[in-house]
């Protein structure tokens, strides 16, 4: 229980009243709560806990795909990268100049 539930238990066992009533009264009234919470969100039927599951499953699977598109963004950008490099290191070997005259030096 919360500092406040307790201290608010405290004073009304102060007053009179039997502890085990008072943590009786609590718990259903947390219960009630939740009930009240989950009704407001459409939860309250039979088919909630399946459709949980599958808010779960289609979270999971958007988590998969933002990964795989990092994933395969950075690894499109690494080549990239290397290709380039590579173009840059043939270019100042001369490489690349032979290819605009024909392949002749």
């Amino acid at each position: 229980m919360t500092g406040i539930l307790e201290g608010l238990l405290a004073q009304a066992e102060a007053q009179g009243a039997a502890r085990v009533t008072l943590q009786a009264i609590v718990e259903e009234a947390a219960q009630e709560g939740a009930a009240r919470a989950l009704k407001s969100l459409g939860l309250m039927d039979e088919r909630a806990g399946h459709d949980i599951g599958e808010l779960r499953e289609l979270i999971q699977g958007w988590r998969d795909v933002k990964k795989s598109a990092v994933k395969s963004l950075v690894g499109w950008a690494v080549r990239t990268c290397v290709a380039l490099l590579l173009m840059g290191i043939a270019f100042k070997l001369g490489a690349l100049g032979t290819l605009g005259q024909g392949g002749r030096p």
